[in-house]
């Protein structure tokens, strides 16, 4: 409640000067209202008794609200790449590399790739007497700088979908044709899985 009646002294106390087109809020110039850019109109119509009224549009975006089911869960992401994909990265600080992913994470469109975007974490000793070391781990990067690798034809490509006479639906790199979602390839995955 005291937030409101601040908010709405504030704007009754608003000011607008016509040759500037800044205004005044509690003595201060600027054109930001509350640390929010506010947008204000060119020209401001004249009312009956003389004085020239503003009408002030703003768009208050101070954070994104994840999107999210009935459940509170988050909405997961279709992702162009899954486990095992092997990718080229193609922004960031690890530019140029390729190598292959190992983990995906839907709700926030990350993935976690090999030897890429490696971080530093000091770690304590976790028994008495033990020393504390420094660790290399791999951070996940946005799944929009990755694009997946074609390592027959050394190239990076977008991906494709198409279904085969046999009825299965599969992905494709567009520039070479190759396919990537072959049962070989899948059992593979699940075999190195269940080694871990």
């Amino acid at each position: 409640m005291a937030a409101m009646a601040s908010l709405q002294q504030a704007l009754s106390s608003l000011s607008i000067n016509g040759s500037s087109q800044k205004f005044h809020v509690c003595g201060l110039s600027s054109s930001s209202l509350m640390g929010v850019r506010v947008s204000m109109p060119r020209s401001f119509p004249e009312v009956s008794d003389g004085q020239r009224r503003g009408i002030i549009t703003m768009v208050v975006r101070r954070w994104e609200r994840k999107k999210c089911k009935p459940n509170s869960l988050p909405v997961w992401e279709k992702l162009h790449v899954k486990v095992g994909d092997t990718i080229k990265v193609i922004a960031g600080s690890d530019k140029g590399k390729i190598s292959e992913i190992t983990r995906v994470y839907r709700h926030n469109s990350k993935v976690l790739v090999k030897d890429v975007n490696l971080k530093t974490k000091h770690m304590k000793g976790k028994q008495e007497g033990e020393s504390g070391q420094i660790v290399q781990i791999e951070a996940p990067i946005h799944s929009s700088n990755v694009m997946l690798y074609s390592k027959k034809e050394k190239v990076a490509s977008r991906v494709g979908h198409k279904v085969l006479e046999d009825g299965r639906k599969v992905r494709y790199l567009l520039k070479t044709g190759e396919i990537l979602d072959s049962p070989e390839d899948w059992k593979r995955i699940h075999k190195d899985r269940k080694k871990e």
